[in-house]
């Protein structure tokens, strides 16, 4: 299945769930305000959603003359790769992690934290950056990036159904066009649900694949394993304050949580990847 169905599908179900919850808030006219939110949201989020994202970790550009170590394996890696390079931002957090977006080659970002800089060393960093520049190349950054920013209005808009069925809701369900709390109740519980569902089916199986794709890329899977562990020692210690809609573009989960959150998490068990790593003999 490409990418492009791929992406038309997530948006297309993602648009569904708005205008149920808009259902549920508003009867028939509640529908048609959702609507037309979605086709504005569609529209964001297929041109702007990096920027929103990038901005919601207040990611910076970083120059060259600012992080040559940085660049240097970036540029080595895209030219690989076959891929143009990309922008480079530098998000203020000292845990470490990263994630790439963007629409497409062209237009991709690679964001690192301040944390990783300094945690990782030049094989580990490099085999994160594969792992990042893989993604690029796949062309499955947009779905991630698309995912994140439609879920989080789907959550948004689902804790405003929790209020409206709690609050409102007073008109009888018998008025045309009414809503009928029950529903805007039930709705705001399962549309969120709804929405990681879909983020975990475009995120598990993707993130197997940019690991085997970037332990080939950076010529060596040690690397990317070894970067895997520390993050994700990091990440339990000092967690990132990441919203949940997001969390599946990072390479490492950026939550923290026991075995329910393990349940739903948009990443594979990172003991699976760090061995399906070891495992490959490069």
């Amino acid at each position: 299945m490409s990418n492009i169905f791929k992406t038309a599908i997530l948006l297309a179900v993602l648009t569904a769930m708005l205008v149920l919850i808009g259902g549920a808030l508003g009867g028939q006219q509640g529908m048609l305000v959702a609507f037309m939110l979605a086709l504005v949201m569609n529209f964001l989020s297929y041109w702007f959603s990096h920027k929103i994202v990038l901005a919601m970790y207040r990611a910076q550009p970083i120059e060259e003359a600012q992080a040559p170590r940085l660049y240097a394996i970036v540029r080595r890696l895209a030219t690989r790769a076959g891929i143009p390079m990309p922008k480079v931002y530098l998000i203020p957090t000292d845990t470490p992690n990263a994630f790439a977006t963007g629409r497409n080659p062209d237009n991709a970002v690679v964001a690192v934290t301040e944390g990783i800089m300094r945690v990782l060393d030049e094989d580990e960093l490099e085999g994160v950056l594969a792992h990042e520049l893989a993604h690029v190349r796949n062309r499955d950054v947009l779905i991630g990036t698309i995912a994140a920013t439609l879920a989080g209005a789907i959550t948004y808009l689902a804790h405003m159904a929790q209020w409206a069925a709690m609050f409102g809701g007073h008109r009888s369900d018998d008025e045309e066009g009414g809503s009928n709390p029950v529903a805007a109740l039930l709705l705001a519980i399962v549309a969120p649900i709804a929405a990681m569902l879909v983020q975990l089916a475009v995120s598990r199986a993707r993130e197997y694949q940019a690991d085997a794709s970037g332990a080939r890329l950076a010529g060596r899977a040690r690397g990317l394993a070894t970067a895997l562990e520390k993050m994700h020692l990091a990440s339990q210690v000092a967690p990132m304050a990441a919203s949940p809609a997001t969390a599946h573009l990072f390479i490492v989960s950026p939550l923290s949580g026991g075995s329910l959150m393990g349940l739903f998490s948009t990443h594979p068990p990172i003991e699976e990847r760090i061995a399906r790593l070891r495992a490959m003999r490069i």
